[in-house]
């Protein structure tokens, strides 16, 4: 682990694995999570000869925790500071829930630079909550209960957070872990990118996407439904849908080897 600065001072905790490897799969966590979500598929596609680097978003995991700049376009500028001292010239950027957000973010303010290949996963795109002429999501309100919990008992939201990842039985202390990783993060980075999920819009990021896409989701999503997998689909020219009938949110976790199999058809399929 090593740490690049962001063009505002952040200092952006990177893992970089196997930098020997030519080919590169850059992952983005989400909301409140850290790189550390992605353990399984770090494994997988190391094992397979990939480059993989993974970031803690800035407030999460051992990234810096300002008191400001938690929007999508500076988070996506933080992506693109990365991406731009380590000269990447093109990889396959994958983003799962807040982090599929961002990456879209990305593909917009940075015409997708570097970017053959985008992988969403259980992202919270277009907008997280409802809003006129947008009744998908979750309501204002309900975000608004996450970030006040967020501000009073972070370690409730966190256990909460953890018990709705899934739709497949997984041992308590499977669910514990996620719970950790929860509680691991910021209570600033908590509660700013709560915010950022109940504000932000990346409706008109879609027409920049001009690489082939990838959308896995989980049928028995309850955090992010699948109707904003749909839009993304529809939205998003030649990209390909697939849903996990049995998955949840966790849909990195809650069907491993099943997910693994589709996640990695979508980084090597022609």
């Amino acid at each position: 682990m090593y740490y690049i600065t962001s063009n505002d001072g952040t200092k952006i905790a990177v893992y970089d694995y196997n930098p020997q490897e030519k080919q590169t799969i850059f992952l983005i966590h989400g909301w409140p999570l850290s790189h550390l979500i992605f353990e399984y598929q770090i494994n997988l596609l190391t094992d397979c000869g990939y480059r993989v680097i993974a970031v803690d978003l800035r407030g999460f995991g051992k990234s810096d925790t300002p008191v400001c700049g938690y929007s999508y376009d500076q988070m996506a500028a933080d992506i693109f500071q990365v991406i731009r001292q380590l000269c990447i010239r093109q990889f396959i950027l994958v983003g799962f829930s807040m982090g599929g957000a961002i990456a879209l973010r990305y593909m917009e303010r940075y015409n997708g630079f570097g970017v053959c290949r985008l992988i969403l996963l259980s992202a919270a795109a277009p907008s997280f909550t409802h809003r006129p002429g947008f009744p998908y999501g979750k309501t204002a309100q309900e975000v608004n209960d996450l970030i006040n919990l967020a501000k009073t008992d972070r370690p409730q939201l966190c256990q909460n957070f953890s018990q709705q990842l899934f739709a497949c039985p997984h041992t308590d202390t499977a669910i514990a872990w996620f719970g950790s990783i929860a509680l691991s993060a910021s209570g600033i980075g908590t509660i700013k990118c709560g915010i950022a999920l109940r504000d932000e819009d990346v409706q008109d990021t879609f027409r920049f996407v001009h690489v082939p896409t990838y959308i896995i989701h989980g049928d028995k999503d309850v955090i992010v439904s699948r109707e904003l997998a749909e839009i993304q689909h529809k939205s998003i020219c030649g990209s390909k849908l697939i849903i996990l009938p049995d998955s949840g949110h966790g849909i990195i976790y809650d069907q491993l080897e099943k997910f693994n199999s589709i996640f990695m058809n979508s980084i090597t399929e022609e």
